[in-house]
């Protein structure tokens, strides 16, 4: 229970809105991204959730690995729109070629490249998508108190017993991390040399066993102490009381308001048209040209 994200108060405004007002913001911005695929209007978004991860002042070593992970992902997609016109299925009804390549014969398959400025459009939204979504699930575990995670659940209506979980939840990854290195640092006072794991990814996953086995074990055991120690406390007998007691101040009211709005929005721009991918009418005549 003592694991947590590295939280850390910077200073800002961003650090005494309400947790469940930023939630619900967060939520909200997320929904509002979802609705729309026109660049302008997800680039409208993508602007807001850059302005929030920017207020809140996260260095970038602690997000590293999470962003190289989003790199991949956005890398991965990118390479399946490039090759895989199929995806543009729903999206447009015609597409506008400007370039094809030579046809690929792989076994009973012939792959034919080709390029279209939809595809490359619908690749520009998609990854902007990703990072929109991103820059705004990022900054949960590092700008909320890990303190109030389940006061924040319980005060949204959640609960007793599903606000304790959401709590856990939120701190299973770095529990997990920590555990990850307590066994590393074990197995090397034991001579495990772990930088010198080799012999395929067969015989990278056999030696890593030492690593994933007392890990899984070991967090399977941790779940069930916390089981055996709510019990004893009576969890969820009756009705609990929290530690922390949430309360709006005029600046959440301000921040909720202000959801409602990018929530509305969002609506508004999907019942006009804006849901449909766009592609500028300078390309479309650019790609009729060649």
């Amino acid at each position: 229970m003592l694991v947590t994200w590295r939280y850390r108060d910077r200073g800002t405004l961003l650090y005494k809105f309400d947790p469940r007002a930023r939630l619900l913001f967060i939520l909200g911005a997320m929904l509002a991204t979802y609705l729309v695929w026109d660049l302008r209007i997800v680039a409208l978004w993508f602007g807001l959730a850059l302005a929030q991860y920017l207020w809140a002042r996260i260095p970038f070593r602690q997000t590293r690995r999470f962003w190289m992970v989003i790199g991949v992902l956005a890398l991965a997609l990118s390479l399946l729109t490039l090759l895989t016109r199929g995806r543009l299925t729903g999206y447009v009804e015609t597409e506008h070629i400007f370039w094809t390549g030579p046809h690929l014969a792989l076994g009973p398959w012939t792959l034919k490249p080709a390029l279209s400025v939809e595809q490359v459009m619908f690749l520009v939204t998609q990854v902007l998508r990703i990072v929109t979504f991103a820059l705004l699930a990022v900054v949960i575990p590092y700008t909320f108190h890990p303190g109030l995670y389940g006061a924040m659940f319980h005060g949204l209506g959640f609960s007793d017993s599903v606000a304790f979980a959401m709590d856990l939840a939120f701190r299973l990854v770095p529990s997990v991390g920590r555990d990850f290195q307590v066994i590393v640092d074990a197995q090397r006072s034991r001579g495990y040399e772990l930088e010198k794991v080799r012999g395929g990814l067969i015989g990278r996953i056999r030696r890593l066993a030492p690593l994933m086995v007392p890990l899984v074990v070991g967090t399977l055991v941790s779940g069930e102490e916390i089981i055996d120690a709510m019990d004893l406390r009576a969890f969820g007998v009756g009705k609990r009381t929290w530690l922390h007691e949430l309360k709006y101040a005029p600046r959440d009211y301000v921040l909720l308001a202000f959801t409602v709005l990018v929530v509305v929005a969002g609506f508004y721009f999907r019942m006009s048209g804006y849901g449909d991918l766009w592609v500028p009418e300078a390309l479309l005549a650019w790609a009729q040209a060649r």
